[in-house]
């Protein structure tokens, strides 16, 4: 299993705060069943600066540590970039990382709200010959409130990849059913952990896929793991056309 999301570099974000933490994360994720992390440090969200040089040699630090340790992981370079309006600018400037050398790139949205100026970003960078993911779009107020918005982002083109613990509940039943809602209407494409640490923030991989089994059937199962891969190898992931979330009717009414 490849986890495309993951807070694993040590002292760089609110992540692995040192190597030895890491290294307890890299152990739990083989436990779990992965072999492959994304490694996606923050960047650009008022708090931190990766910049791709910066992630690459901590990931070639990182590496080599796992491997130090005989554990059977390889970390790949990424970055969580929240959205703003000079993205395309500092991505000409080679300080944006797209994801595992490959053509996809995160987009985080604030938790609040959408920016105005999302849509035509999105697009922008798809001028670009690059493919917007958006980040844990479940746990959006603004998109649980007007799944619609989110509808509109994935017609025209932008992927989204959502939480293994929001499918399982740790953020709460309201994040929880629109996560499964957003699986329901093909409007997400990846599951990913976006772990942090081994205690608040783990992987919940495993237990996630478990549940995509049991409540949507092996299809989805093989979508979502098959999406990572194909990610990893730079190809074109597999989507199936997106529908309007259906909003749960209350005592007979919308």
């Amino acid at each position: 299993m490849i986890d495309i999301h993951c807070h694993i570099l040590p002292g760089i974000d609110d992540g692995a705060k040192h190597m030895s933490e890491t290294i307890g994360m890299a152990k739990k994720a083989v436990e779990e069943g992965i072999h492959t992390i994304i490694a996606t440090p923050h960047h650009k969200n008022g708090k931190y600066e990766n910049t791709k040089t910066d992630i690459i040699q901590m990931v070639r630090e990182a590496n080599a540590a796992i491997q130090g340790e005989g554990i059977p992981l390889k970390l790949l370079a990424g970055q969580e970039t929240r959205i703003y309006g000079e993205y395309l600018e500092d991505y000409q400037k080679d300080e944006l990382l797209p994801l595992a050398e490959s053509q996809y790139v995160f987009i985080e949205l604030p938790s609040g709200h959408v920016p105005r100026y999302t849509e035509q970003l999105l697009f922008d960078i798809q001028m670009k010959e690059l493919v917007p993911i958006i980040v844990h779009p479940e746990r959006n107020s603004e998109l649980i409130e007007r799944p619609d918005r989110l509808y509109q982002l994935v017609k025209k083109g932008a992927l989204t990849q959502v939480t293994a613990g929001s499918l399982c509940g740790y953020f709460g039943k309201k994040i929880k059913s629109f996560s499964h809602q957003l699986i329901e209407a093909n409007l997400t494409h990846f599951i990913a952990s976006d772990a942090h640490n081994l205690k608040s923030r783990s992987f919940m991989m495993a237990e996630a896929i478990d549940l995509v089994d049991s409540k949507f059937g092996d299809d989805m199962v093989y979508l979502f793991t098959e999406n990572a891969e194909l990610l990893v190898n730079g190809r074109n992931v597999m989507k199936e056309i997106p529908e309007r979330v259906k909003r749960k009717k209350f005592l007979g009414l919308f």
